[in-house]
């Protein structure tokens, strides 16, 4: 008789891999669950991108709701001059023209510098004969400022002293000897230029002396005067600074220098280029919600692999909510009531949008004024434009409690947390499972050992049994 062996713990047989594959059988539900867990974590990550592309096209919508982001100007600067007089800039609320400014003087600061008969040898030389010296000066109209040194006060105590103070001077030294022979100078300098801005010494116990004994002058104190226009009609206008952004409305002026023979011609006009830009960026952020959409509800027959999106009606309602607001019709317009009519054209392989230059440019060229009305919200006439409708589209769909944007990524989250729980119960089910089943077995085990244990017993009494008869 054959004798019959198990390999394994205690018979001969690996009862491990059985378990396994039990184990793997009981698993298939739990991946099953895991997987739609991926599938719905996927899909809101996609919807989270979904609505960066719309805040994308929401900012580029918002850029053409007003007529003051909407219009863009552009400055050109011309003189005669061989000197660069000025520069401008201009926003887009100044008005088309043509101005001449004439630069008549700069604003500069004040600057003075103590005399050369009391400069001193070294900055630590002690300044001060007394027991104690106050320096004290005033910007303008402004109060006294007052510096106290000590008995060996020294040059370099009273600029640091002057400049600790923040009262809109600066100090420092300046040696207006040799670099063998030095002569030590205070140089005090306004931080604001203008007239108004004067430094006036009012007290000076040092042994500089500024107030008895003067100052020299390195720069006056003075405004800066433009004449704006020609002839009778001209104006002349004085300011402290050198940037003017009051004289023009919507046009700041960055006075470089000063002629009095050569005016300067500043010419504002509407940059077409920058508003069909502003146009072409609105076009490219629509188009950047299609292609994304698109490339999600692609359904391949011969794979039969579907986007994340495919079955969705939220990608649907999304795509239908800028579109409609896009290409609505406006009412209250006469000349252009739709974005079909200057160059907007629907592709109708993918929904996305191309702007025909010919149309767009004619339409800018002949009626600016009738294209702006098609974007802008115009609140004396109650005009809602693209720009309007395409953010409150947005907005909509966006909205923290209402939006259809918002219900899903909640939606989403629900579900999401639903399966987790669900992974988490069955993990623990498993867990049992895989005990019991080894525990199952390690008692098969143990009672295949001692079948086995009995086959040999009763193998060895065979022979004696045969014998016997």
């Amino acid at each position: 008789m054959a004798l019959i062996s198990f390999g394994g713990l205690g018979n001969g047989v690996d009862f491990g891999p059985i378990v396994d594959l039990l184990v793997q059988a009981e698993r298939i539900p739990i991946d099953r669950i895991n997987q739609r867990k991926l599938d719905l974590q996927t899909k809101q990550t996609d919807f989270g991108l979904l609505g960066g592309k719309l805040l994308g096209l929401q900012s580029a919508a918002n850029s053409l709701r007003t007529r003051l982001s909407f219009d863009k100007n552009q400055v050109s600067v011309t003189s005669a001059s061989s000197q660069t007089l000025l520069t401008a800039n201009v926003s887009s609320t100044a008005a088309s023209g043509t101005h001449k400014v004439t630069v008549h003087q700069l604003a500069s600061a004040h600057q003075v510098v103590s005399k050369a008969s009391t400069a001193v040898s070294t900055t630590d030389t002690d300044i001060v004969s007394g027991g104690s010296g106050t320096f004290s000066f005033s910007v303008g109209g402004g109060s006294t400022q007052t510096v106290n040194l000590g008995a060996n006060g020294t040059l370099e105590e009273l600029r640091d002293g002057i400049n600790d103070l923040g009262a809109g001077v600066s100090a420092s030294i300046l040696n207006t000897g040799t670099e063998a022979v030095p002569a030590y100078r205070l140089v005090l300098s306004s931080n604001d230029s203008g007239a108004s801005n004067a430094i006036t010494i009012s007290a000076d116990d040092t042994d500089l002396d500024t107030v008895i004994t003067g100052v020299d002058t390195f720069q006056a104190a003075q405004d800066s005067q433009i004449v704006l226009g020609e002839g009778l009609g001209a104006v002349t206008i004085d300011r402290s600074s050198n940037t003017l952004t009051d004289v023009i409305s919507g046009i700041t002026l960055n006075l470089q220098a000063a002629d009095l023979v050569n005016p300067v011609t500043i010419s504002v006009t509407q940059d077409t280029t920058a508003v069909k830009e502003g146009v072409s960026n609105f076009v490219s952020a629509y188009n950047e919600v299609q292609k994304f959409v698109n490339e999600r509800t692609v359904f391949n027959v011969e794979t039969g692999e579907r986007g994340i999106f495919v079955g969705d009606s939220l990608a649907r309602t999304v795509l239908d909510r800028i579109r409609q607001s896009t290409f609505s019709q406006i009412s209250g317009l006469t000349t252009y009531t739709s974005a079909s009519q200057i160059g907007f054209e629907t592709q109708t392989a993918d929904g996305t949008i191309k702007l025909n230059d010919t149309t767009f440019d004619a339409a800018l060229s002949q009626n600016y004024s009738a294209v702006r009305d098609l974007f802008v919200q115009n609140p004396t006439t109650g005009t809602e434009g693209i720009g309007e409708l395409v953010n409150d589209a947005v907005d909509a769909l966006d909205d923290v409690e209402f939006g259809a944007l918002t219900l899903r990524q909640n939606s989403l989250t629900s579900q999401i947390d639903d399966f987790l729980e669900q992974i988490s119960v069955k993990e623990a089910a498993l867990l049992r499972f895989e005990e019991q089943q080894r525990i199952k077995f390690g008692n098969l085990d143990g009672l295949l050992a001692s079948l086995q244990n009995q086959l040999s017993a009763l193998a060895s009494l065979t022979p004696q049994v045969l014998n016997s008869r």
